[in-house]
């Protein structure tokens, strides 16, 4: 990044409320109650629509910023980040995809989370703690701590901490072991899901009909209704 922004933003006339940034390169001047994203589509930049927020689903618009007067580079979403005097933004794209296959029927039970957990995130038992991932995290989760639950088997704890979790990827090319930490975190609510939301009882009324011991007839229970 340049470290202040072009001259022609330093020069340009100030209009009260307007600050002036750069993003991607570009001299940008904008209200200072929008955020980064909006920025752009107020200096002209088109909005397209049927992709990313403008289509209901979040597009992680990741940001590098770095602050007027700092060195420290920061990594945001563009939608969250309120634009500042003398900013300078740029946007990134990460379209790795994720090297983890799994099919949670296949998972016998949820006795064996645990046991196919290490062996589809095996590098997860290779966590450094370095802390990139945090410090990576736009939204601020402690993905650190969601890998450290998961490799003990506490799923339901460590998707809970991935609930902001928009898959935005930072913390995959952050990782040193490749663990693809937010992979982890959706594997984590999944199984959650799948294995723990059922009430007991369901669960118990199923085991007795898969085992004969209960016996229903769906026939019989809908021409009861029909009559």
């Amino acid at each position: 990044m340049n470290n202040t922004i072009n001259d022609n933003c330093n020069n340009a006339q100030q209009i009260e409320n307007n600050v002036s940034l750069s993003i991607n390169g570009q001299c940008i001047h904008a209200p200072d109650s929008l955020s980064v994203i909006q920025a752009l589509w107020y200096a002209g930049y088109p909005r397209v629509k049927g992709v990313g927020c403008l289509d209901g689903v979040c597009g992680s618009c990741r940001i590098m910023v770095r602050y007027a007067d700092s060195t420290k580079i920061e990594m945001r979403l563009a939608c969250q980040l309120l634009i500042e005097e003398g900013m300078d933004i740029f946007f990134t794209i990460f379209d790795t995809p994720s090297q983890h296959r799994y099919d949670l029927s296949k998972i016998n039970t949820s006795w064996d989370v645990q046991t196919d957990f290490h062996k589809i995130f095996s590098e997860a038992e290779n966590c450094r703690h370095c802390g990139g991932c945090n410090q990576a995290c736009p939204k601020g989760i402690d993905v650190e701590q969601g890998i450290n639950l998961a490799i003990k088997g506490r799923f339901r704890e460590s998707g809970e901490l991935f609930v902001d979790c928009v898959m935005c990827n930072l913390c995959m090319t952050s990782c040193p072991e490749f663990i693809e930490p937010n992979h982890v975190g959706l594997f984590a609510r999944r199984v959650t899901g799948y294995f723990h939301t059922r009430p007991s009882n369901l669960i118990n009324r199923l085991v007795k009909i898969n085992t004969g011991e209960l016996d229903v007839n769906i026939e019989d229970q809908y021409e009861g209704e029909s009559s």
